[in-house]
């Protein structure tokens, strides 16, 4: 949250305009985030020595115009000053207000750092996007699997399949929006670590070429198409992308990998709002890992409810997604490029009424491995 944006909820909190769900996720945020309490309280005492010092003010105006009236009415003469003693007349009787003044100026001063300082922090330690770094170890499997291709090619080893031979930097999640054209969603931040190529993998381990045509980083979403002659054109998809908002409680189900085979995971809505009150986002109750960025979330009926974003490292289970229906904004910008104005979504929902294992079955296909270097 901005300091001007924790300012004006603390502002909100004590003058009682918070509604009463705010008050409560407002409360909550307080209990669990040490941080962001003591930057409340230290806002709290601000704000109530800027209305003593506003008291004080006030009343100190109202005694001098008081005086000017008694004088213009000649009730009271007017006091006589010698011009020699005025700057020390002046300094005797404001010392104190410009002492408060100067105590104000300097407690503002280093409040606003507080708050820019524990803003920062917590952007940068609060919240993880799950992209899963490759590490030292896979590099040396992935270089492994890549002699054994060559040897394969060479028909040195017989009937070894082919395997993927990317060496990857990063390992995250994408789903099919539009199986007509080939186009997947993911989120932005997974895009960035893309520098050089960028590959998708389905279910079965293969490998094809990719492009990034639409990143926002304010919104951290992605729209990939694949764009490798080789892949096979999936049926309509099974499941239907939600536009109308989450519902508190909703139960949800997830498909990623934060591994190199697909994960299941389930949970519920835990929050119909992201972090610190983002509106963009919801919360979610369930177990998450790196490599589920751009997890599809799907509701108990097959409806696409939002995709998976990142998590709070301060607090367990407690996982954050963009709502489905910035997928649709997402796509109004797509068509805004000549190139790509085909893009919709074109869904045939065969989800609803399934038992999950079917569901799960139905859905496999159309949720990919993202990779690249």
């Amino acid at each position: 949250m901005e300091d001007i944006l924790l300012i004006d909820a603390a502002e909100r909190f004590v003058n009682g305009e918070m509604s009463a769900e705010e008050k409560i996720y407002f409360e909550d945020l307080r209990k669990n985030n040490p941080e962001l309490d003591q930057a409340v309280v230290e806002q709290l005492f601000f704000l109530n020595q800027l209305n003593q010092y506003s008291d004080h003010k006030n009343f100190k105006s109202l005694l001098n115009e008081v005086e000017s009236n008694l004088i213009n009415e000649n009730f009271i003469a007017e006091r006589s000053h010698k011009p020699t003693a005025k700057i020390i007349q002046l300094w005797h009787r404001y010392k104190k207000t410009i002492a408060v003044a100067a105590s104000i100026a300097g407690f503002v001063s280093i409040l606003m750092a507080s708050l820019v300082t524990t803003v920062t922090t917590k952007n940068d330690n609060n919240i993880n996007p799950l992209v899963q770094k490759i590490n030292e170890q896979e590099d040396k499997t992935r270089k492994i699997e890549k002699k054994l291709d060559q040897l394969a090619e060479e028909g040195a080893v017989a009937n070894t399949p082919t395997k993927p031979t990317l060496n990857s930097s990063f390992r995250a999640t994408g789903f099919m929006i539009d199986a007509a054209n080939n186009y997947l969603v993911t989120n932005a931040h997974v895009i960035k670590e893309a520098t050089h190529r960028l590959i998708i993998e389905n279910n079965a381990g293969e490998q094809f070429n990719a492009t990034a045509i639409y990143v926002n980083a304010k919104n951290d979403l992605a729209i990939v198409k694949i764009t490798d002659t080789n892949f096979r054109r999936l049926p309509n998809l099974p499941y239907n992308i939600r536009k109308n908002s989450v519902e508190l409680g909703e139960q949800i189900f997830m498909l990623g990998y934060p591994k190199k085979e697909i994960v299941y995971s389930e949970g519920y809505v835990s929050a119909k709002n992201g972090y610190q009150l983002d509106t963009s986002y919801c919360q979610l109750s369930t177990a998450a890992n790196e490599g589920n960025s751009g997890s599809p979330v799907i509701s108990k009926n097959g409806d696409l409810i939002g995709i998976i974003s990142s998590e709070e490292t301060n607090a367990t289970g407690v996982v954050f997604a963009i709502k489905s229906i910035n997928i649709y904004r997402a796509i109004e910008e797509v068509k805004k490029q000549k190139q790509y104005s085909n893009i919709k979504i074109s869904s045939n929902p065969s989800l609803k009424g399934v038992d999950r294992v079917n569901q799960v079955k139905k859905m496999e296909d159309y949720v990919f491995m993202i990779k690249g270097n």
